[in-house]
């Protein structure tokens, strides 16, 4: 099985490196967690986990977690900190900031 292994790993980095590239936003490691995540899922469900259908519900997430992001940026985790994987946006169009939902001053 050792060759399944690898082949479902190397699928899932093409699969995570084409949706980095897409999602600029969030950190490969974050995308490549969400690739993992989605074909767990779809395995643990008893879904066959195709490259087409692995990338389409991770393109999904990560779509979603996208739009629900408030328009001054991302809010703080529930611990304080930024999300784990998430850029912080500035309201000025910049990349960066405190994590703490506000704006860089």
């Amino acid at each position: 099985m050792p060759a399944l292994a690898d082949h479902r790993s190397e699928t899932r980095q093409v699969l995570a490196r084409r949706l980095a590239a897409e999602f600029m936003t969030f950190t490969v490691d974050a995308v490549e967690r969400c690739v993992a995540d989605v074909q767990a899922v779809m395995t643990h469900l008893g879904v066959n986990p195709t490259p087409a259908l692995v990338e389409r519900m991770a393109r999904e997430h990560l779509i979603g977690m996208v739009k629900s992001e408030p328009p001054s940026g991302r809010a703080a985790g529930p611990w304080g900190g930024a999300l784990p994987g998430h850029v912080p946006h500035r309201a000025d169009g910049g990349v960066g900031g405190t994590g703490k939902g506000g704006v860089d001053g």
